[in-house]
């Protein structure tokens, strides 16, 4: 557990270091940590060196995780994200199980968990994943070049207001994935586009605040806190390489 406690001690001391290179107080960025494919004991090591919030990419095994921690911490509770592409059939898990959603990428998916919030009772705090890179390979909304194309900033604006209509949700803020890269100074512009993406969103509907940026995760967090993140998902720098 010591080693965890110094990661974890390490990536703050990153996170408050790249915030006050942007110009932002520490406390503006929240860690959540990836605790994909480690058990519950390692999410409770986490725990006891401070950690609150954890984050899993797949809905059926954060179904399990999250009863198994609950039972040991006695009524204490982590704030579960769900970060991973969500398939439908699955987002009842999600919606029982979850607090904060980062991935949805698709208007069917928001109907959904939408309907499976309003049914329980809750409203449920969800990002817009956003594919700005371009990449084949990422999910979320297209909008690669979004800057420099009208055309696909307006079906966007679309999506976003029916969206917004949907009862059982609060959207929150974007989310997005930068390519894999040796340097993570080349992937800046990715999280800068985000930015700015969320600024055009604060423009065309202003009655949101539009608080939360997801980007940056164990080789590029710096970067993205730089240039904005408000949320930062970190596995391998906290808990090492996965399921070790």
């Amino acid at each position: 557990m010591a080693d965890l406690c110094r990661n974890l001690a390490r990536v703050r001391e990153q996170i408050a270091e790249a915030a006050l290179r942007g110009g932002r107080s520490p406390d503006e960025v929240r860690l959540v940590a990836v605790s994909k494919t480690h058990p519950a004991e390692r999410v409770l090591e986490a725990w006891a060196c401070g950690q609150r919030d954890f984050g899993e990419n797949h809905p059926e095994e954060g179904a399990a995780k999250i009863p198994q921690v609950a039972a040991a911490l006695e009524g204490e509770r982590p704030r579960w994200h769900m970060i991973g592409r969500i398939q439908r059939r699955k987002a009842k898990l999600v919606v029982e199980h979850f607090d904060f959603v980062h991935a949805v990428d698709r208007r069917v998916l928001a109907e959904r968990l939408s309907r499976l919030a309003a049914e329980r009772g809750r409203t449920l705090p969800v990002l817009l994943e956003c594919n700005v890179s371009g990449e084949a390979s990422k999910a979320g909304f297209p909008l690669h070049r979004w800057e420099e194309e009208p055309a696909r900033l307006e079906a966007f604006f679309a999506e976003v207001e029916a969206i917004l209509a949907l009862p059982g949700l609060r959207v929150e803020g974007l989310m997005t994935m930068a390519p894999i890269a040796e340097e993570a100074e080349s992937v800046r512009w990715v999280f800068a586009s985000l930015r700015g993406l969320r600024e055009a969103l604060r423009e065309r509907f202003p009655a949101l605040p539009w608080p939360h940026l997801s980007m940056g995760m164990s080789d590029d967090f710096p970067v993205a806190v730089e240039e904005g993140a408000t949320l930062v998902r970190i596995g391998r720098a906290i808990f090492g390489p996965r399921g070790e």
